[in-house]
């Protein structure tokens, strides 16, 4: 397992500032929120790509990919019932992909739940079958990048749609490529009936990629979560990707959030 963090923890620190003490806590990976560098993908400047590839390079870092696919952006919508704005998604999805390419990454994690969830009374078949339309038009572009699209179930706390491993399956399954994987989520996988670990062993041939949050919203280990079996879990698996930490509530402080939780993976890693 490798450990990375997600760049928005520092909130409005420069970047360089940001992935230097990412470093020095002993993260070898950084995840990129999009919105962290423009609002929309289509704005980052080549200049602003290569600058940030360099930056996460000079100080050891490899960049993951990217996270908060279409947060704080307008216009795009993975569930729309219109199909121009499902067209649009699609187009925004490859832009994605050639961004994160740009920056070294390979996977783009689709959690995004307020550009998901369903609306006007939807179905649950309907939502899957517009999303895997949208995914299959952007997969092609994925495939010929090397880009992982990693699809991420959600707790009913954020939305309605995708809210558990095995809905995020049959979405995967629904389109059909080797470049939609699963993506797992702590926080998320919390709300199940099913324990983590378990999840885990069950869902394991589609993972890709793994977020490690506590239900408090903060990091590893700052709350009542245990972490042992879970990570217990994805040694008996075999996965070696990245564990990235994801946070939602900062009040411990930017330091404390960064530092404590990779401490306590490494504790528990074995």
């Amino acid at each position: 397992m490798k450990f990375a963090i997600c760049n928005e923890t520092f909130q409005d620190w420069p970047h360089e500032r940001a992935f230097a003490f990412a470093r020095e806590c002993g993260y070898t990976g950084i995840e990129i929120a999009p919105f962290t560098l423009a609002r929309d993908a289509t704005a980052a400047t080549p200049h602003q790509r290569a600058e940030i590839r360099s930056l996460a390079e000079r100080n050891g870092l490899e960049v993951v990919g990217l996270h908060w696919l279409l947060a704080k952006t307008e216009g795009y919508y993975l569930t729309s019932p219109d199909a121009a704005v499902r067209r649009r998604t699609a187009d925004y999805l490859r832009e994605l992909a050639r961004l994160c390419r740009d920056l070294g990454g390979n996977i783009l994690v689709f959690g995004s739940p307020q550009q998901r969830n369903l609306v006007g009374g939807m179905s649950h078949e309907q939502g899957v079958e517009y999303a895997a339309e949208v995914f299959r038009d952007a997969v092609p572009e994925l495939e010929s990048l090397g880009v992982t699209l990693a699809v991420e179930p959600l707790g009913p706390a954020e939305g309605n749609f995708l809210l558990t491993a095995a809905a995020g399956v049959e979405l995967i399954e629904r389109v059909g490529s080797p470049n939609c994987r699963l993506h797992l989520d702590c926080k998320a996988m919390s709300s199940e009936p099913t324990p983590i670990p378990d999840l885990i062993r069950q869902f394991a041939p589609y993972m890709v990629h793994f977020h490690a949050n506590d239900p408090n919203r903060r990091g590893p280990g700052f709350g009542e979560l245990d972490f042992r079996p879970i990570f217990a879990a994805l040694r008996e698996v075999g996965y070696d990707g990245w564990v990235s930490v994801e946070v939602f509530d900062y009040a411990p402080g930017v330091e404390r959030l960064a530092r404590e939780s990779i401490e306590y993976m490494r504790r528990i890693a074995g």
